[in-house]
């Protein structure tokens, strides 16, 4: 049997992933920075500070060069962490107060969420909106605006789903920085911690019931979680 050999063309894709992987490093590092410059520091001081225990660990048992071998890449695991972290930040901060952000936070979620993309309740004079996802907790809808405005906004669409789906848990997250809200990206993790309520069955149930009752709302101008949806690699690091 003949032996494959590859050719420069086989290899180029690949070269050319490794590449793209880093640029991809590169911008979320240079984005995270400048909203952030903070990081950096906090970055280079959790490499340190971790090489240096795992050095003293490597002493105290008389193996500093296991202790050196071993400090660098949980230093620079440790580093990467806290850069996917405040770019998570940063990726926010840039949405932030643009119409549709709630639902870009929305589009964060991991597997077992079904996400709507657009809001299942609009004031049309001021704009607060109201997104709604479902998942094992029950419906969740997510409020965009004021307090003060949105709350009955969002008290109307949740009394109509409790006529529609009366067994059915719904809740109400409000987006925001003023008291009681939830900020941008505190709101994946707090629908995350949320307890399971329905099955995985019946989650598909009730969107499959949502879907054929969903009256088509007109969208407010400028509201559109496609167009502000935050980058999911710069959120992860990558």
């Amino acid at each position: 049997m003949a032996k494959r050999t590859d050719t420069p063309a086989d290899k180029a894709p690949k070269k050319a992933k490794k590449t793209n992987g880093f640029r991809q490093f590169l911008q979320v590092f240079q984005m995270t920075r400048k909203a952030d410059p903070n990081a950096v520091w906090l970055m280079v001081l959790v490499f340190l500070g971790v090489t240096g225990l795992s050095l003293l660990i490597g002493f105290l048992l008389d193996n500093w060069v296991t202790g050196l071998l071993v400090g660098i890449p949980l230093g620079l695991l440790g580093a990467v962490f806290i850069l996917s972290r405040r770019a998570e930040r940063a990726a926010f901060s840039q949405i932030e107060g643009q119409p549709g952000a709630a639902g870009a936070a929305l589009s964060t979620l991991r597997r077992g969420w079904i996400v709507e993309e657009q809001p299942v309740a609009v004031n049309p004079r001021t704009q607060d909106v109201v997104f709604r996802a479902i998942g094992r907790p029950g419906v969740i809808l997510v409020t965009e605006g004021p307090s003060s405005r949105v709350r009955a906004l969002a008290d109307g669409e949740r009394k109509r789903l409790s006529r529609i789906l009366p067994n059915v848990p719904v809740h109400v997250v409000e987006t925001g920085r003023d008291e009681g809200q939830t900020p941008l990206q505190g709101v994946a993790r707090k629908l995350q911690k949320l307890k399971p309520e329905l099955t995985k069955t019946e989650v598909s149930a009730v969107a499959k019931r949502m879907a054929s009752l969903a009256p088509r709302l007109p969208v407010p101008k400028g509201v559109d979680p496609m167009r502000v949806r935050p980058d999911r690699r710069a959120m992860r690091g990558r």
